[in-house]
């Protein structure tokens, strides 16, 4: 497994007034969004493309365009949703999926509770979006689900992630063939006992949306 922490002032930058608990939740919506930008540019390097050959006002030359099959965006529902529009502008002819998992806050294990995914992903490549990566169960169960169904390559955005989340992953996707990729602003400290991230940011979708 790959895992890059991005290291960019404007990203230190957006995440430390993200983490500030005096920012009010229409800000730190526009702050994640420009976030994840910043983390897609760099999650989409390997990107599939295919050779073309176009016509400019001047002359014939040769361009790449988005390989086939499209990518597959799959923000995890609900605090993944505050994350789409900042990767879809960078790649806005993606399709986009989604996946609802909720952490069961005794057991810390994820389950899920909506799909609305592609039944075959043969062939593509999947970027789940997920702003918290904290114990890592729900992302490992995301992930699985992408390559049970065909993907071959996953790549993951957080905003921050936890060591204990990233060793759960690599050790879930150990000797897997099909690439798995962590891009993440920060790599934080440690989770605290309630499975938090220290020092962290909060609660994501509260924080993008509210108390509900």
């Amino acid at each position: 497994m790959e895992t890059l922490a991005v290291d960019h002032p404007l990203v230190a930058h957006k995440l430390t007034t993200l983490r500030d608990v005096r920012t009010d939740s229409p800000t730190f919506r526009r702050l994640a969004d420009e976030l994840v930008t910043l983390l897609a540019y760099e999650a989409t390097r390997d990107v599939r493309v295919a050779d073309v050959r176009i016509r400019t006002p001047v002359t014939e030359t040769r361009g790449a365009q988005l390989a086939s099959p499209k990518p597959l965006v799959v923000p995890i529902l609900r605090a993944g949703l505050g994350m789409l529009d900042g990767m879809t502008r960078l790649l806005p002819t993606a399709e986009v999926g989604f996946l609802g998992m909720v952490r069961d806050e005794g057991t810390l294990q994820a389950q899920t509770y909506a799909s609305r995914l592609p039944d075959d992903l043969s062939g593509r490549q999947c970027y789940v979006l997920d702003p918290m990566l904290a114990t890592g169960g729900t992302l490992a169960a995301a992930i699985k689900l992408l390559f049970d169904r065909g993907a071959d390559d996953v790549t993951a955005l957080c905003l921050l992630a936890a060591p204990e989340g990233l060793r759960h992953l690599e050790d879930a996707f150990a000797g897997t063939d099909a690439p798995v990729r962590v891009v993440t602003a920060a790599i934080d400290e440690r989770l605290d006992e309630r499975g938090f991230i220290l020092p962290g940011l909060g609660d994501a979708g509260d924080r993008l949306y509210g108390v509900v």
